[in-house]
């Protein structure tokens, strides 16, 4: 049963609207424009019957207090502490190969042998070429001490007397030039014996092995497969050293970077643990850029122990960075900011008008925002404006540094009707 205002406000609708009155003679109303009249009549009708609020629904939330949390999110890959591509300083063809995906591996153990057919008879060669340059050596020095006793005995000689210089001379020059074949023989064996050493260092080179320990992720050698060195070696395998210790390496904002620095702490999600947080710390942040599709971002390393060897190299990554920690705050939800009630439609002069009766008054208020953010807080029913300023967000929640808030009271963060 409507009120006796309600009464009085319809009777007044209806007396402006012409509703009911008699005129002598029948009324005819245009067609479209009578219609919508009409219409419009009904609706603030049905509109006052039913409480003259115009229907309208706020959604609240209330203020709260507590601690906040400001991350930084950020994604990437999941990828080993040293990653190590293994190839070939030799060319020829793999006699076999020892060692296949997922096997633990320690420095310097074998992983592939090539062929060694034609080093080992290249060494055999370079062996008889020091062979041979030892015995030219010791040749050299036989003649040089034979010269040098002939020399000295001639020597004697002309100081007696008794032999010619042109004989002295000679017997000179024979000994120098046993002392330069000796030299000469002592470098060809000098020679011979560096020829020997590159061929045995090449027969080591035979020998494929791992220059870390660590996990062998991928193997692309094949017994009796053709390895061609050049500039461009093939990667025959990969090993990665000490999964137990893995980065994740992240690709940061440039609005957000320089929030990022090294020892905050973090925590990541991978895809095939969906419910479970794994800490890490942010060792390194790299100066270099990244621009894709024009956003650029900088990368962010974060170190992770994997006892379990739960993660994998690879992985895709999605990390959330403390870069602050705001204890006991006063917070809003960020769609309490954003919330503002429609603009008002003035009425027309002296409030009269049907235009004027059909659109309810919305709140206002002309009291000056502090930093140009305010929240409604619905009071007694009705919303009040609440000038505020904002300081830290989460990304759903947002600190209320100052302002006439306290904690319990309900914010508007919308409305329906």
């Amino acid at each position: 049963m409507p009120d006796t205002a309600a009464q009085d406000r319809k009777s007044e609708i209806e007396a402006r609207l012409q509703m009911g009155k008699k005129t002598g003679g029948s009324r005819i109303l245009k067609w479209g424009g009578g219609a919508s009249v009409l219409a419009i009549g009904a609706w603030v009708l049905m509109a006052m019957l039913s409480g003259g609020d115009g229907g309208v629904t706020y959604r609240t939330a209330a203020v709260q207090r507590g601690d906040l949390r400001i991350t930084v999110t950020a994604t990437g890959t999941v990828e080993p502490t040293n990653l190590v591509d293994v190839s070939s300083e030799l060319s020829g063809t793999l006699k076999s190969v020892l060692v296949d995906f997922n096997d633990t591996v320690t420095q310097g153990q074998p992983l592939a042998e090539l062929d060694t057919t034609k080093l080992e008879a290249a060494l055999a060669v370079a062996k008889a070429t020091v062979a041979s340059a030892q015995a030219q050596v010791s040749s050299a020095e036989t003649t040089l001490a034979e010269t040098k006793e002939d020399y000295e005995s001639t020597v004697a000689l002309d100081e007696r007397g008794v032999t010619s210089h042109s004989t002295l001379l000679s017997k000179r020059a024979a000994y120098y030039r046993a002392q330069s074949q000796l030299k000469v023989a002592n470098a060809n064996l000098d020679l011979a014996k560096a020829q020997m050493q590159e061929v045995e260092a090449d027969l080591d080179k035979a020998c494929i092995c791992s220059p870390i320990a660590g996990v062998v992720l991928d193997r692309e050698a094949d017994k009796g497969q053709i390895v061609a060195s050049s500039l461009s070696a093939p990667v025959l395998f990969t090993i990665a050293e000490d999964l137990a210790k893995m980065d994740v390496q992240v690709a940061v904002d440039e609005a957000d970077i320089g929030k990022v620095t090294e020892g905050k702490s973090a925590t990541f999600t991978v895809e095939a643990y969906d419910e479970r947080e794994f800490p890490a710390t942010i060792r390194s942040v790299r100066y270099a850029s990244e621009t894709v599709d024009g956003v650029v971002s900088y990368t962010a390393i974060l170190s992770v122990q994997n006892d379990d060897l739960a993660l994998r190299p690879g992985m895709t990554a999605t990390a959330e960075i403390l870069v602050a920690e705001v204890k006991d705050a006063l917070s809003v939800p960020n769609a309490a900011l954003r919330y503002a009630p429609p603009v008002e439609v003035e009425e027309t002069s002296g409030g009269s008008g049907l235009l004027g009766m059909i659109m309810p008054k919305r709140p206002t208020s002309d009291t000056p925002r502090a930093d140009g953010k305010s929240v409604w807080v619905l009071k007694d029913g009705a919303p009040v404006e609440v000038p505020v300023t904002a300081g830290d967000s989460d990304g759903s929640r947002t600190q209320i540094v100052e302002g006439a808030l306290a904690a319990g009271d309900l914010v508007i963060t919308g409305q329906e009707g």
